[in-house]
């Protein structure tokens, strides 16, 4: 019976030993696999935006488009009117954003138009991209804040090529103010601008691409919703529910591109002042005074 009773305590002290053993492998199978699932999270985090090589490729697709629109538009010209669609919606454009530069900036708002117009073509067309493929130059954060250094660069620019340099600079100091007054607050306006100056960039990359990459993200996700929503006939029925928000993607590429150019115009009216806004207003007073006989 002794016998019996040593037998059986080691053969249960063995089981737990194998037990132990295998509840250790099975914790480190399962710690090692929750290393690589959080590895591969943190890979698909890590890898955020677009490669150079893929800003690259999207960015000749927006110039070939960009390109083939021009050559297009230019076909449809002639002495008298415009014989294609394309002619007639770039000059839709044109005197859009013609319009919007003269009203903001003032006369001198024709000078941007070259500017204006690239800008205006290069968003767009980027933003028609995002709803045709995975991604777009305009849905990466990078590439949008190059157009944003540009765009706020060159407002520096005009403003330091009208006002020379210190005036530019005293442009950030904002009104001038008693000697009391100015000791205390001008300072501190002169920061406030200054950090306001440089959030320009924040805002104008972050806004273009929240807007593009958050809505090719609604739109994956609504289609997910939409897959196996169905089984006829042993096969499964996936609905495209994202393809719905295309018309709300299609304004949002038009609505952006406006934003992104109506800034600038805001941005320079800020730094600069209108040459001719003087003439023309005097100009217009001396019509109005009544003739003295």
């Amino acid at each position: 019976m002794l016998e019996f009773l040593q037998v059986g305590s080691r053969l249960l002290a063995a089981g737990e030993e194998a037990g132990h053993a295998t509840d250790e492998h099975a914790s480190e199978h399962s710690t090692s696999t929750t290393h690589a699932v959080e590895g591969d999270h943190k890979g698909d985090h890590g890898a955020h935006g677009l490669s150079f090589a893929g800003v690259g490729v999207y960015l000749a697709i927006v110039l070939a488009l960009i390109f083939g629109w021009t050559v297009s538009m230019r076909k449809g010209l002639n002495g008298r009117y415009f014989t294609k669609w394309t002619t007639q919606w770039t000059e839709h454009m044109y005197v859009f954003i013609e319009n919007m530069a003269v009203g903001i900036i003032g006369a001198r708002g024709r000078r941007y138009m070259p500017f204006l117009v690239t800008l205006w073509l290069v968003i767009f067309f980027g933003n028609i991209v995002s709803l045709f493929f995975p991604s777009s130059v305009t849905g990466d954060l990078s590439f949008n804040l190059a157009m944003a250094l540009i765009v706020v660069g060159y407002v520096q620019w005009e403003g330091i090529r009208q006002n020379g340099l210190f005036g530019h600079i005293a442009h950030f100091a904002g009104p001038k103010l008693p000697l009391v007054l100015a000791v205390l607050i001008t300072p501190m306006i002169f920061v406030v601008e200054l950090l306001s100056e440089t959030m320009k960039n924040v805002s104008l990359s972050l806004r273009l691409y929240g807007n593009i990459d958050g809505g090719h993200k609604a739109v994956v996700a609504m289609n997910d919703l939409g897959k196996h929503i169905a089984n006829i006939g042993g096969f499964d029925v996936n609905v495209p529910i994202g393809m719905f928000l295309m018309p709300i993607k299609l304004l949002t590429c038009i609505v952006q591109a406006m934003i992104f150019t109506l800034l600038f115009c805001v941005y320079v009216s800020m730094v600069t002042h209108d040459e001719h806004h003087g003439d023309d207003h005097g100009h217009d007073h001396g019509h109005g005074e009544p003739a003295h006989a």
